[in-house]
């Protein structure tokens, strides 16, 4: 099992740090995380150590239908934490979670660059062709991919920017493509705009060109009945935890929700 996972999480450009092939067990999880959490979840990870230092916590980043269809195939995942609130439903649907989703976050898209100052750009002016090539995440399987398609229709500058366009497997490939140089612009996370400190311009895409990018969590069948994965659940709604999401640019959603 764990040769072929890994070879499936390399097909499908997906990274796991830091790898130990430990069996399930109460002081060890593994969690499945959407790409754009790649910032937010290991400052999440390293502050939950700080008062449980004995536990092991891996983290799996990709796009969260590439992580769903993981989970479905029974990678050994004990919490999916997704960028649409649509694939927990659909594993909780599917007999293949333990409890409800949890909403934990909403994110953002924005207009990302190294080259250029983003900081009046309109999504419409990216027809301008100084801008080169425009990176976004793969919209089949990746929520922010998904959003950047609706917001590039909804100003009417989809089918004239396809020749620009360039693909990544999931947000975080996006937002690389972006930093690289291989793309001029990226609409990438907004979360992952911030965790490149100094680095390049943005701007936020009005959140009324797409759906709203609530964000949530599910105990895995997998993770059910282990008390370190049901912990970390309850850690991450926690005030501190919530901190660290607004930190990265996401909004909360109201403690009703939790």
């Amino acid at each position: 099992m764990t040769r072929l996972f890994l070879l499936r999480l390399l097909a499908l450009g997906m990274t796991l740090l830091p790898w130990t092939p430990a069996a399930a067990d109460d002081d060890h999880i593994t969690i499945a995380a959407a790409a754009d959490l790649n910032g937010v979840m290991n400052t999440l990870v390293d502050a939950y150590k700080q008062d449980h230092p004995d536990s092991r916590i891996d983290v799996a980043y990709g796009s969260s239908g590439n992580l769903l269809t993981l989970i479905e195939e029974g990678g050994p995942f004990d919490l999916f934490f997704s960028a649409d609130s649509s694939y927990p439903k659909k594993l909780v649907a599917e007999g293949k979670a333990s409890g409800q989703p949890v909403p934990y976050a909403y994110g953002h898209i924005v207009l990302w660059s190294g080259s250029f100052d983003m900081s009046e750009v309109r999504v419409a002016d990216l027809l301008q062709p100084s801008f080169g090539r425009i990176a976004i995440a793969n919209p089949q399987h990746a929520p922010y991919g998904k959003r950047a398609e609706q917001a590039l229709r909804a100003a009417g500058v989809w089918d004239a920017l396809q020749p620009r366009l360039v693909f990544g497997n999931d947000i975080a490939q996006t937002a690389e493509f972006a930093q690289s140089g291989n793309a001029q612009v990226g609409i990438i996370a907004e979360s992952l705009a911030r965790a490149w400190t100094g680095k390049g311009s943005y701007i936020l895409v009005p959140p009324s060109l797409y759906e709203p990018l609530q964000q949530s969590f599910v105990l895995t069948q997998r993770g059910a009945d282990n008390a370190l994965a049901q912990d970390f659940a309850t850690y991450v709604q926690s005030p501190e935890a919530r901190a660290i999401f607004a930190k990265y640019g996401f909004n909360l959603p109201e403690t009703e929700e939790h």
